[in-house]
């Protein structure tokens, strides 16, 4: 009996013992799992943190893009604006300029000895000085091909001495500024 009980005494202790080394084993799955977790959960933040950087990476490079067309953009309505403003000033003065000029052309040889003619000369050449100084300049018309975009032809003569669809005669003369008309020789064309 004795050897029963000992054989029994060895038999709950070995089963203690598995018992144990279950309970043991169990603990460290459920650690591993629960590390297994943990390192999931970190991985889910991090992938959630990567995509809040991206996002606001993106949002930072759109912004940064915005800005630099609004910054052209600007750029361009500000020259737009300058020129437009030329453009409106000269188109106000292009009459006082014609009239100078009819009073130069109208006078006769004797009337040109006269310092009133000389005054009124010196202010066209200073007037067209300073047109030429901002950039504006007269649109060559006389013996030019017809161009509708720098011309208006207000007459059509037939002329053997001019070319087919040449200029004969400037009747108001065109300015531009920077390649941009801003008012159109008034012209006679030929044939």
């Amino acid at each position: 009996m004795e050897d029963n009980k000992k054989e029994n005494e060895e038999i709950q202790s070995e089963a203690f013992e598995n018992e144990a080394d279950l309970s043991e084993s169990c603990d460290d799955q459920a650690q591993e799992t629960e590390e297994l977790s943990e390192e999931e959960s970190l991985r889910s933040e991090l992938e959630k943190a990567q995509n809040t950087v991206k996002e606001l990476n993106d949002r930072l490079l759109r912004n940064m893009a915005e800005f630099d067309n609004f910054r052209k953009r600007t750029l361009s309505e500000k020259a737009a604006m300058y020129d437009n403003g030329v453009k409106d000033s000269v188109e106000k003065l292009l009459p006082v300029i014609d009239s100078f000029e009819r009073a130069v052309a109208g006078l006769s040889d004797e009337d040109r000895q006269n310092n009133v003619y000389k005054g009124v000369e010196m202010i066209l050449r200073q007037f067209m000085d300073t047109l030429s100084d901002m950039g504006v300049e007269e649109i060559p018309a006389e013996d030019q091909d017809f161009d509708p975009n720098l011309h208006n032809a207000v007459m059509h003569v037939e002329d053997e001495s001019f070319g087919e669809n040449k200029v004969a005669e400037v009747l108001q003369k065109g300015y531009k500024y920077n390649d941009k008309v801003i008012r159109p020789s008034m012209v006679k064309v030929a044939n």
